[in-house]
């Protein structure tokens, strides 16, 4: 039996070595792409993402392509280097060259490449995915024969196909993260503007709505010297129209069709009624996305929200829901209202107004009180103790100790609440309520 000459056998066991480690740290550069990244670059014509993408679409060939490579190579690295072994030193150069070669191949042909493609997977990816293009075509029937037999194999788990698509779908809380992780790539503004609008899936427009008793309307029932006097003090351009009741509503008004009043002519009560449009209802628990769209395909701007029983609710405005996204951009006398429903004390605590919405409270102060059930601080509070509280009662909220300050029939109007409890664990249906002395006594321990 001819002998290995020994140069060319231990070059080629070095290129062999290489192209091992080429599949290996070539598989984890392409399975570890970023898969909006690569498609963006594959969208504007970056001839690597391009293959990379085609490539990652059938991962069962990609894969069937990269094990057949690097086995080969391996296996062929091992029987060379097998044969080298007993050459230069017998049946005791199998021992050395096992331990060796494993070692070798660890390194220079698993871990390093790996490591690096880990760390730069694009370069790696792009650069293999202009030579596995060719490859999968030269070698397509091996291929093809081996991923019907490990496809069968699987189908026998319940397994039919391999689709790497189903692990980039995203729902709003892993796209939420997304976001919150992209630090630099996205200004903190723009950050903000889409976690907004991922909270919108979560809210309905009783959420956002003005609130009945805070609504500014015109009743058609009233002298009209005052209705005129009232048109001139408006703080909004649209006004809802009714009689004697809001529930009688007729319409809404546009003040800006007004324009003989505000020329300084006379405004009559017939030319007034002319002008009523008919009033928009949206239901109640109507998503606020919905809604938006709803605004949109009905051309409209404003709409009463009505319950189950057709009583009016509140109001909303497409306005309200821009706010929810874009941040507050008006200084209305209501969002003057809304701004003062918050104080903070001089020792830390807050000042809060009952009428002040759940969600708005979190959003302001960056708190998590729950927005599941009543949609207002006096809510919450009532529904927590189930009963009218008395003031100076104390309980604890999501690890908040709030305590009621104002009470006016069966209404909290004022509550002050506190800094979190520390080392506060809350259980399942339970009502927590302590004295005062004891909540200061649980903060101060």
């Amino acid at each position: 039996m001819n002998e290995l000459p020994t140069g060319a056998a231990v070059i080629t066991l070095i290129v062999l070595i290489m192209l091992s480690g080429f599949f290996s740290g070539s598989e984890t550069a392409l399975m570890t792409l970023n898969r909006y990244r690569l498609r963006n670059l594959a969208k504007n014509g970056h001839s690597g993402a391009i293959k990379a993408a085609a490539l990652l679409d059938k991962p069962d060939r990609l894969i069937g392509l990269i094990l057949l490579g690097n086995n080969f190579v391996n296996i062929l690295a091992s029987a060379i280097a097998t044969v080298l072994a007993l050459q230069l030193w017998g049946d005791k150069g199998l021992a050395i060259v096992t331990g060796a070669l494993t070692l070798v191949i660890l390194i220079f042909a698993e871990v390093l490449p790996k490591t690096l493609a880990t760390l730069r997977p694009e370069k790696l990816a792009f650069l293999a995915s202009h030579i596995y293009t060719p490859l999968l075509a030269a070698t397509w029937p091996v291929v093809y024969v081996i991923n019907s037999i490990v496809n069968n194999m699987l189908s026998v788990f319940g397994v039919h196909q391999i689709d790497l698509k189903d692990n980039d779908r995203l729902n709003s809380d892993e796209l939420r993260t997304v976001v919150t992780q992209t630090g630099d790539m996205i200004p903190e503004r723009h950050q903000k503007l889409l976690l907004n609008i991922l909270d919108l899936e979560k809210a309905t427009v009783d959420e956002i709505m003005v609130p009945r008793h805070e609504i500014e309307g015109v009743d058609l029932n009233r002298p009209w010297h005052e209705t005129v006097a009232k048109l001139g003090e408006a703080g909004h351009s649209r006004l809802p129209v009714y009689r004697e009741d809001l529930d009688n509503v007729e319409g809404f008004v546009y003040l800006r069709r007004m324009l003989n009043f505000l020329k300084g002519q006379e405004l009559t009560q017939a030319y007034f009624e002319s002008n009523v449009r008919d009033a928009y209802f949206i239901p109640e628990g109507t998503p606020v996305t919905l809604q938006l769209l709803n605004f949109q395909k009905e051309k409209k701007r404003i709409g009463l929200v009505v319950d189950e029983y057709g009583d009016i609710q509140g109001l909303i405005t497409i306005e309200d829901i821009l706010e929810e996204i874009v941040g507050e951009f008006t200084t209305d006398p209501t969002h003057q209202d809304r701004m003062n429903e918050i104080s903070i004390m001089q020792d830390g605590t807050y000042t809060v107004q009952g009428s002040i919405s759940v969600r708005e409270l979190n959003r302001e102060l960056s708190w998590n009180l729950p927005t599941e059930g009543p949609k207002t601080l006096n809510g919450l509070v009532l529904e927590h103790l189930q009963n009218i509280p008395e003031i100076g009662a104390s309980f604890i909220i999501n690890g908040r100790p709030i305590e009621v300050t104002k009470v006016h029939g069966n209404v909290v109007q004022m509550a002050r609440i506190d800094k979190p409890m520390a080392n506060y664990a809350p259980r399942e249906n339970s009502a927590v309520e302590l004295t005062e002395a004891k909540m200061r006594a649980a903060l101060h321990s």
